[in-house]
């Protein structure tokens, strides 16, 4: 028997993002993950991520100078906004699977949020390893954080930044 199948792959096909879809709906932050690493202190993190409309992430940045993430949609599609140190909106994007933007290499120490267009997106995101929660340093003091009464509008507001589709 050949040691280089030991473990079974994860094959990306349409019904795991199913699942995974289903349950980010069925979830209360409107969010579910798939590591696709096998270990916490694991020196890169792979992972696919469904979100739904209406998920609220606050926005935040990774301190950590090694903490760079990259996100690639591969289903559906996300409003991405990068902000300054002081909160003002530097850019907004729209990443479409099926769109000229796919994806986004965001830097560390980068404040930046990300939320659903579509029901039904799934994404791709890379960084570095091992995990560690956002701290304190790392959320935006200029917005709201996740639960709060203002996320809703804050969403909305949010959504009337991003460019206009391609017609």
């Amino acid at each position: 028997m050949s040691t280089l199948l030991m473990n079974a792959p994860i094959i990306l096909d349409q019904p795991l993002l199913d699942r995974l879809g289903e349950q980010a709906r069925q979830s209360p932050r409107l969010r579910a993950h798939l590591n696709l690493h096998d270990r916490a202190d694991a020196p890169c993190h792979r992972l696919l991520v469904a979100i739904e409309p209406g998920s609220y992430v606050a926005p935040h940045r990774h301190v950590e100078h090694d903490k760079a993430e990259s996100f690639v949609v591969i289903r559906g599609s996300l409003g991405l906004i990068v902000f300054t140190e002081h909160g003002q909106i530097h850019s907004a994007h729209r990443l479409d699977a099926c769109g000229t933007c796919l994806g986004v290499h965001i830097p560390c120490n980068t404040f930046h949020t990300i939320f659903a267009l579509t029901s039904g997106t799934v994404f791709f995101e890379s960084k570095a390893g091992p995990y560690a929660p956002i701290g304190e340093a790392d959320f935006a003091p200029w917005a709201p954080r996740e639960g709060a009464e203002a996320c809703a509008a804050q969403l909305a507001q949010w959504h009337t930044c991003l460019p206009a589709t391609a017609v």
